[in-house]
């Protein structure tokens, strides 16, 4: 009998997971803030032409609902939510029960380690296992690609439970699972919050004011994007060397993409399919221009669950990272927030709202490698 999961937050990727897993046959509960909104069959199609369509057990705003008796706790939240979520969640797990993330690097497992106890058992991915889109919310979404390999993480378990989470996983996402050596390597990397951040600095820190159209985040990428990102994942790299993480589980961005120098990596960000199409994230004032949109994810974890992160563990291990200080420098300027003072973190209320940069915590993860 395939064990029952259940997904928190009905966004693209928990709907597409939600959708595909109960297609496979496992018991697939809802937990989401708007369960009148959702169908009980969700209907997923991927880009090969295939359409997976499952019934989903259970749909509750109420955790008491929908955690008991799950063995895998899927939670698809944004980082501004985590926290709270987690600690709804924590009175109705089963013992045992394994609570995982489909994105890391926002701080999902400091968080976890935070709100649920150090003997909590975790598991998060690298990198979400695929791009989804909702097509119409509680019914429909698309998958959009997927990864040859899933990179996941681990806290708590054993490995007889690591290889039975792993397998659940490469099961209902049809994707090999590659388990990290060590948790930080989810948590620590240079996909949104240094792809996103470096993109978003080189287009809006020159303070060029209202745009008549919206550029195309990906497909209208320049080169001096490029050099802001080649630049800032040296310092991440770098921070790698220093934990010793730099075993090739995170290689430079400008490696993964098969690149050799700013020029050749524009290319590639622009040519791939998966991207098409997505905006820049801006909104629209009353005068008909285009503005950043400070609200946006893009902004509000890559920068401040993301990258400020990344600052933090490199500042407890000493590593420079002058082009990332310059990135958080502008963001906090653009933002209202104070959270660098010079090139060090502050001691702020805006660093202590942000629930990923817990020194303690990371301290004790670094203190396990």
């Amino acid at each position: 009998m395939k064990e029952k999961i259940c997904i928190c937050g009905g966004g693209n990727l928990g709907t597409v997971i939600a959708g595909v897993a109960a297609a496979r046959g496992y018991e697939v509960n809802m937990l989401t803030r708007s369960p009148g909104h959702w169908s009980q069959t969700i209907t997923v199609n991927d880009p090969d032409g295939k359409c997976f369509s499952g019934k989903l057990n259970r749909v509750s705003a109420a955790p008491e609902d929908v955690v008991p008796g799950a063995g895998l706790v899927l939670v698809c939240l944004p980082a501004t939510a985590m926290s709270e979520e987690l600690r709804r969640i924590k009175p109705f797990l089963d013992e045992g029960a394994a609570v995982g993330s489909v994105f890391c690097c926002t701080g999902f497992f400091v968080m976890a380690l935070r709100e649920l106890g150090v003997d909590a058992a975790l598991f998060g991915f690298q990198r979400p296992p695929f791009i989804a889109r909702v097509n119409r919310y509680g019914e429909s979404a698309s998958l959009l690609g997927y990864r040859k390999v899933m990179r996941i993480g681990f806290w708590g378990m054993d490995a007889e439970r690591v290889s039975a989470v792993s397998s659940i996983l490469e099961d209902i996402h049809a994707t090999p699972v590659d388990a990290l050596r060590h948790p930080l390597q989810a948590t620590l990397t240079n996909s949104n919050p240094i792809l996103h951040t470096s993109r978003l600095y080189d287009m809006f820190s020159g303070g060029e004011g209202a745009m008549d159209l919206i550029p195309k985040f990906y497909e209208e990428w320049t080169d001096s994007s490029s050099e802001v990102l080649i630049a800032a994942d040296g310092e991440f790299q770098a921070l790698l060397h220093e934990l010793r993480l730099d075993d090739g589980d995170i290689p430079p961005l400008i490696e993964y993409y098969e690149s050799h120098d700013a020029a050749s990596l524009s290319r590639k960000i622009r040519s791939i399919g998966a991207f098409k199409g997505l905006l820049a994230p801006m909104k629209e004032s009353a005068a008909g221009c285009f503005y950043p949109d400070f609200e946006s994810r893009y902004f509000t974890e890559d920068f401040t669950y993301g990258l400020l992160m990344i600052k933090l563990v490199g500042e407890l291990k000493g590593v420079a990272m002058p082009t990332i200080d310059r990135m958080l420098t502008w963001y906090q300027a653009v933002a209202g927030k104070r959270y660098l003072d010079g090139h060090n973190i502050a001691d702020s209320d805006d660093v202590r709202s942000v629930g990923a940069l817990d020194k303690d915590i990371l301290e004790k993860m670094i203190s396990t490698l």
